[in-house]
């Protein structure tokens, strides 16, 4: 897949758009790394169904579900959330979101809305380690963020 790199202010919440501050740290982000971004971008995926993938990968990181080595004792960094809530209620609120989100999508949709929108994998290694045919996966996920779409409410 090819690269596209920006760059972009490092800021309290991670990487932000802001640039061109004097003095202000700054990393160079892939923003075609996402398989979303790139059915996005070609125009495989609705707004609707993007915004969706996001909200849901957003949660996924609020409740630090991805796997580690050893016990996070960090705060995770993302923009928003609940106001007045601890850290540990916004990680548990968060799970609980994923958890009910990806329930919304069904049992027979999560498995491949898990693997590309939270683990990153492309459409084609999805497909084959679902042992689905071919081109089939841009279907079922495009299926799959509606029902997400619809938990959020958006659209």
């Amino acid at each position: 897949m090819r690269q596209v790199l920006e760059e972009r202010e490092l800021t309290a919440e991670g990487p932000m758009r802001r640039a061109g501050r004097r003095g202000a740290r700054s990393v160079t982000v892939n923003v075609a790394e996402s398989p979303l971004t790139w059915l996005h971008a070609r125009g495989h995926l609705t707004d609707v169904q993007f915004d969706a993938g996001e909200r849901l990968r957003a949660d996924w990181e609020r409740a630090q579900l991805a796997p580690s080595m050893t016990s996070r004792w960090d705060t995770v960094r993302v923009q928003g959330g609940e106001r007045g809530l601890t850290p540990g209620e916004r990680q548990i609120a968060a799970k609980a979101r994923f958890d009910a989100a990806v329930a919304a999508a069904g049992p027979g949709l999560a498995d491949v809305l898990w693997r590309v929108v939270c683990a990153g994998e492309g459409l084609p290694q999805a497909e084959r380690a679902l042992a689905w045919p071919a081109r089939s996966g841009k279907l079922v996920l495009g299926l799959a963020l509606d029902r997400v779409a619809g938990f959020y409410r958006i659209g």
